[in-house]
């Protein structure tokens, strides 16, 4: 318990090293599975450790006190109660941080699928009416492309049809779950923020991947990236592709390149980096409990 109640919240600053080598050598599918799922598990063996560092503090209640004292048993002090104490805000600080990226993840959605409202079910595609360049992909049943007709102007028709593969690919695999996913723990867990980051990038990569083998053209796809952006970063709004100045530079140099590959072993060591966190605090619950079995009991 003394310390591998700490090993959560220390190992949690390897992850968002290492992310940023595995986005660049790991194939962009792999990659964001791999640290999605590190990032996931990271984050709540930090929270959970927090909740033990709090529940440390049991041990320190005037009953419980003055009742091990009487038994005459000793009194073992694995977290000191500063703490233990800075454990509860900081869990605290934790709960209002995910309460407040759930309610804005629900808003988004919420927003996005108002402006799909009124087409048929089976409506796939659904072109607003704007001068403001935008796409989306609407995650749902059924999902949704959402395309104001400044975007689908800007672009020529061999690029509109990696505009639509590239936001069919975002709706195929699933990528907002593994977007809000990653959100959630960087909530969790702020050390986690360049993690969700990396995710971020790695599934706009994984959908360029995915609309390139669709059209069967890698320099159409970065044309239609570059043209997207310059239109985008006219008018400020942020399109579905969620293009910025630096990322769209890496994407097109990606695109100018074969395709990155599965490399298994790092994407594995990926995997155990975010095991060892939830390790880690599987043993300090079972040294908690046993502590705390002996006071009370």
């Amino acid at each position: 318990m003394r310390f591998d109640v700490y090993t959560p919240l220390l190992l949690s600053v390897l992850l968002p090293v290492v992310s940023p080598v595995i986005g660049r050598r790991v194939a962009p599918a792999l990659a964001a599975r791999v640290l999605t799922s590190a990032a996931a598990l990271t984050a709540a063996a930090t929270t959970w450790s927090l909740v033990l560092l709090s529940a440390a503090l049991l041990g320190d209640a005037p009953p419980v006190v003055a009742e091990a004292r009487e038994d005459g048993r000793p009194l073992v002090d694995p977290v000191p109660e500063v703490i233990g104490v800075a454990a509860v805000l900081a869990l605290l600080a934790v709960l209002y941080r995910v309460h407040r990226a759930v309610r804005c993840e629900r808003a988004t959605r919420r927003a996005l699928r108002r402006l799909c409202e009124g087409h048929p079910a089976d409506t796939e595609l659904i072109v607003a009416a704007s001068p403001v360049p935008q796409a989306f992909a609407v995650p749902g049943r059924p999902g949704r492309i959402l395309v104001t007709s400044a975007m689908l102007g800007a672009l020529r028709p061999a690029e509109r049809r990696v505009l639509l593969a590239h936001e069919r690919a975002h709706l195929a695999h699933r990528h907002g779950p593994l977007v809000t996913a990653a959100t959630l723990a960087a909530a969790a867990n702020p050390l986690l923020g360049p993690v969700r980051s990396t995710v971020t990038f790695l599934v706009e990569r994984w959908a360029d991947e995915q609309a390139a083998a669709t059209v069967g053209d890698r320099r159409t796809t970065a044309r239609a990236l570059a043209r997207a952006a310059l239109t985008a970063g006219s008018s400020r709004p942020a399109c579905a592709l969620n293009f910025t100045d630096r990322a769209v530079t890496r994407r097109i140099a990606a695109l100018q390149t074969a395709p990155p590959p599965h490399l298994w072993p790092p994407a594995l060591a990926v995997l155990a980096l975010g095991a060892l966190p939830a390790i880690g605090a599987a043993d300090a619950t079972r040294d908690l409990f046993g502590l705390l079995a002996s006071v009370l009991v």
